[in-house]
């Protein structure tokens, strides 16, 4: 089966130029420009080194993330609530690496700043992604 990059148009180089996404036997492939050489490195290592820091990042916020579920699908009963704590805690990142993110999604965590910057190695650098507001007064 073909792997398609996550997070294109979001990855930078450390020169913060975007890197494109070029396929390679039908697998996605990061393609760093380096001083003209392309060097081409796999989606799906460097897409599952970010899901599983988001993964890690969800899990320690699980609380938080299921009660931001329950508004957001505006129910607050208890067997909802107990579902959704569920599938938080049973996903995997095996289940979420290689899902496609709609272009929308992507543009919205450009505009809110998630940026990807990794080396021409295709190193991860540096991982931005929005903050939750510390304010506690519930507007995010």
């Amino acid at each position: 089966m073909a792997y398609h990059a996550m997070f294109p148009n979001l990855v930078y180089d450390e020169k913060e130029n975007h890197v494109e996404v070029a396929y390679v036997g039908g697998d996605a492939h990061y393609v760093i420009d380096d001083m003209g050489f392309k060097r081409h490195i796999s989606a799906e290592a460097l897409d599952r080194e970010i899901v599983t820091i988001m993964m890690e990042q969800l899990q320690g916020n699980q609380d938080m993330a299921v009660d931001q579920a329950l508004r957001m699908m505006g129910q607050d009963d208890l067997f909802t609530k107990a579902a959704v704590d569920a599938q938080i805690r049973n996903t995997t990142v095996e289940d979420v690496v290689g899902q496609m993110i709609p272009p929308q999604a992507r543009e919205m965590m450009a505009m809110m700043g998630f940026k990807i910057i990794v080396n021409y190695h295709g190193e991860l650098v540096k991982f931005d992604q929005p903050a939750m507001p510390m304010d506690g007064d519930g507007d995010y």
